[in-house]
């Protein structure tokens, strides 16, 4: 077993410089079977964010897990990871503050479901956002390909707790899409969250109705012995599968851990 506390070599990994769109980024590749693209949270893919890629490949998936922001494999350190947070809330491939439209680093990430489709086969992706790319595994589904959304904690717009991180347009699209084919959306939450609140969740399915599957955690399932960048700046229950992951049989977050993987093996064909 890992230790969650020290920076992640991300060894078992292949590096792979993948360009699309005109934009290069590095993108951590493994496993075998048909394709997942794990999204990180903020700030960076931590060792936490590894261990969840790990059990997707070895669930039966080909992990594509990009390098979107911060140091790779490094454990969340306060001071980092908020110079992390701030450059990306800048950042033009970014929108953390508007609603009603997508940030532009989903159409490089739709470009990325095609080509993990192309190389892996199956009937097609699962995708993963968590926090600052909760809400682009939904974006994605304007991406054939993508059959398998989840929405881990979707965090954007940071500023409105009923805003949704996607055009209106686009989500009456992805809507139509999953009622014509027959798919739906997963998204989890802690009760206490204090940027993924219920006022999201209820605009979520207001606009997608029985197809959007919400479930909210109760906040005493959350691990909260957790990096410092949490214990300073994320000091209440947030991130379902990563940092606030009780890794023990019984616990909740293991039981959506668990219902996630299923979820992709039912959709992409593996179950």
């Amino acid at each position: 077993m890992r230790d969650l506390e020290q920076d992640d070599p991300l060894e078992d990994f292949a590096r792979r410089a993948v360009t699309l769109n005109g934009v290069a980024k590095q993108v951590y590749v493994a496993g075998a079977g048909p394709a997942v693209i794990v999204m990180t949270e903020m700030p960076g893919i931590s060792p936490h964010v590894a261990r969840f890629a790990r059990w997707v490949r070895e669930a039966g998936f080909t992990v594509y897990m990009p390098s979107l922001f911060g140091r790779d494999g490094a454990v969340p350190m306060a001071d980092e990871g908020a110079a992390v947070f701030q450059r990306v809330c800048v950042s033009a491939e970014f929108r953390a503050f508007a609603a009603n439209a997508s940030s532009p680093v989903t159409q490089w990430l739709m470009a990325l479901a095609r080509l993990a489709h192309e190389e892996c086969g199956g009937p097609g992706v699962g995708a993963i956002g968590m926090c600052f790319t909760g809400n682009f595994a939904l974006t994605m589904m304007l991406e054939p390909a993508v059959l398998a959304p989840v929405l881990s904690q979707p965090s954007l717009p940071l500023n409105e707790p009923a805003g949704l991180e996607i055009a209106p347009e686009e989500i009456a699209a992805v809507r139509a899409r999953l009622d014509r084919d027959d798919l739906t959306v997963l998204a989890y939450r802690f009760a206490g969250d204090s940027i993924c609140r219920a006022e999201r969740f209820a605009a979520y399915a207001e606009k997608l109705g029985d197809r959007f599957i919400g479930r909210t955690l109760p906040n005493e399932a959350a691990n909260m012995d957790v990096a410092p960048f949490f214990a300073k700046h994320v000091n209440y229950p947030h991130s379902v599968v990563t940092q606030h992951l009780i890794d023990e049989a019984g616990q909740p977050t293991i039981a959506a851990r668990d219902e996630i993987l299923a979820f992709f093996a039912r959709r992409l064909g593996t179950a």
